[in-house]
């Protein structure tokens, strides 16, 4: 029997995120995305977008949680340094806080991104590869993937 859900591929990933409000976080996905939600019920929002192929499901927990216990960050690899900056302005425009980095080297490739966190301070970052195979050295003094984001907590 084939899934009567359609998408490009044949697999796609599928991340569920607690939130503490949805109203809130759905608004923040929306413009991450660029599109609203597919299903949207009592404490629950689900985003499908084709670009970037991902189901994303937010539910709405009343019991406190920490988002530092669990992932690290989220991220959506783009193909210019236009669109990091577009995704900057976008992020700026809805009274978000960022964090830019330029040249940066992270997972052994140098990058340009903006980081960004959601209303629960889920962390984003939007890059691009500039340089896939960058020198180990530069990796061992870059934190990547950890860089200071004290300055866009909510």
């Amino acid at each position: 029997m084939q899934s009567v859900v359609d998408f490009p591929g044949s697999f796609r990933i599928h991340v569920a995120l607690n939130v503490s409000n949805l109203e809130a976080s759905q608004k923040f996905y929306e413009m991450l995305l660029g599109t609203a939600p597919s299903k949207v019920r009592p404490r629950y929002a689900k985003f499908e977008p084709v670009d970037p192929s991902v189901n994303l499901s937010l539910n709405q927990i009343d019991e406190p949680f920490q988002v530092e216990q669990g992932s690290a960050h989220f991220g959506i690899q783009v193909k210019t340094i236009a669109e990091v900056h577009a995704a900057a302005k976008r992020f700026e425009a809805a009274g978000y806080k960022v964090m830019q980095e330029e040249a940066t080297t992270c997972c052994y490739a140098v990058q340009d991104k903006v980081w960004v966190a959601d209303p629960d301070g889920h962390k984003w970052e939007v890059f691009v590869v500039m340089n896939a195979d960058a020198k180990d050295e530069l990796y061992e003094q870059s934190g990547c993937c950890s860089p200071n984001l004290s300055q866009i907590q909510l």
